[in-house]
């Protein structure tokens, strides 16, 4: 690709400050993107747009996120400590704009739910609230938290409980086609994109080509 930029660190902080935080989470690519759900002890129902959700392990199923410095009121993090719960809820095309809306600093008393007329609902396993308009949703325990305090962010992971996806995305290999279900992904702090499967391709070995599966 022609006409390359090439920034420095100490090209990063003469940058607008604005300008520079856009940039700099614009650099890891698409990323997934949740509604993370959870509830008060005082039975508020919350929710927050996450794009730092990452698989930790498959055995135990582990997930987890970064949550933000804890310096300002953070519900989403109270929550989960306070119930031990939280889910995962992936957006599509119907849905982004109510979901970034759930970004809005809301006063304590009022629910996300609500306030941006998502549906919240419940299941027997969890304590959290999921989003019924998401076609892929997730329930977690909360195991651990792990401090970074390079930056004082906190890495929050919970165990996969119990997880709902449209029958017709699972394949026989226990394969999740996420782009079947009409999952987006997003990048930076405010973009959003549909997804299209390039393909899928065999395990990689020394001795054979990958090849279409």
């Amino acid at each position: 690709m022609k006409n390359i930029q090439h920034l420095t660190n100490s090209d990063f902080l003469e940058m607008e400050q604005r300008n520079r935080t856009r940039l700099i989470n614009s650099l890891s690519g698409f990323k997934s993107i949740n509604l993370c759900g959870t509830i008060s002890k005082d039975g508020v129902t919350n929710l927050s747009l996450i794009s730092s959700v990452v698989h930790i392990g498959a055995n135990p199923a582990l997930m987890g996120f970064i949550m933000r410095p804890v310096t300002v009121r953070r519900d989403t993090y109270n929550n989960i400590l306070e119930s031990g719960h939280f889910t995962f809820n992936h957006l599509n095309a119907e849905i982004y704009k109510k979901a970034h809306q759930t970004s809005a600093r809301y006063p304590i008393a009022v629910s996300e739910f609500e306030a941006t007329e998502l549906t919240e609902i419940f299941s027997e396993t969890i304590k959290a609230p999921y989003v019924a308009e998401s076609h892929i949703r997730i329930g977690l325990n909360f195991v651990q938290k792990i401090p970074i305090p390079l930056n004082d962010t906190i890495l929050m992971i919970g165990k996969v409980a119990e997880i709902f996806f449209p029958k017709t995305a699972l394949g026989a290999d226990g394969y999740l086609d996420i782009a079947a279900a009409e999952s987006i992904t997003s990048s930076g702090l405010d973009a959003y994109h549909s997804t299209q499967k390039l393909g899928r391709l065999s395990y990689a070995k020394t001795d054979k080509k990958v090849s279409e599966i």
